[in-house]
């Protein structure tokens, strides 16, 4: 199989079954946010040959989407995200500033790909998210081959870690310090583009130079 079939395989994986305690992406307003990728986000950020690839931790919520779809549903049944979220236009910025690249020219997913009850800032089970990663985070990586992927927050970077068989960190200093390979893959942690993620880290270190470093590194040993 090629890459795309790899990938439309691990999405009908995941439309397949859905884990305890959660729903599925097809479940709300007869299945218009449902999708042939494992998150609706590649939908724009696609690339199935892209250099750069990003993991964000989930893509919505119950609350969120038992609500009405209106406009911002609307953006994000056609294009996966809703581009008007501080989270989405910080993470275009950054892609841009650093790599010079938008949505269109990379791969974007999301760890855990099942429906959290409640809202948007509920929490899932450090447990959950590693068995996705296992199951769909990491075949995505393995499947697309990026040289650089970048795991946007400290549980996405932990439930990598752990689904490879690597140990946790307690902090998110000590994950963006410690990028690592997987076979030819590297793999970088980063804060959360939310505006809280962003504020929280540019209190103790800076988002920009933090990117800065991991463009620096793509560039010289990765020739990105």
């Amino acid at each position: 199989m090629n890459k795309s079939e790899q990938l439309l395989a691990l999405a009908k994986l995941r439309q397949s079954k859905i884990y305890e305690g959660y729903t599925g992406i097809g479940d709300y307003w007869d299945g218009v946010y449902e999708c042939d990728h494992v998150s609706p986000y590649t939908k724009t950020a696609g690339n199935v040959d892209a250099e750069v690839m990003f993991i964000l931790k989930d893509w919505s919520s119950d609350e969120q989407l038992s609500g009405p779809v209106g406009e911002h549903g609307r953006d994000s049944i056609e294009f996966g995200y809703d581009p008007s979220v501080r989270t989405n236009k910080n993470l275009r910025a950054l892609l841009k500033v650093h790599f010079g690249l938008s949505l269109q020219d990379t791969f974007g997913t999301n760890l855990f790909p099942f429906i959290k009850k409640g809202a948007m800032n509920a929490s899932i089970p450090m447990r959950d998210l590693t068995a996705a990663a296992v199951e769909f985070a990491i075949p995505q990586i393995e499947v697309v081959s990026p040289k650089v992927v970048i795991c946007l927050g400290k549980d996405v970077i932990n439930a990598i870690r752990k689904g490879i068989g690597m140990d946790r960190v307690d902090y998110l200093t000590q994950a963006i310090d410690s990028p690592f390979s997987h076979g030819e893959v590297r793999i970088w942690a980063q804060s959360h583009p939310s505006q809280q993620g962003t504020n929280n880290r540019n209190r103790i270190g800076s988002v920009s130079d933090d990117w800065s470093r991991m463009s620096e590194e793509a560039r010289i040993n990765l020739q990105i």
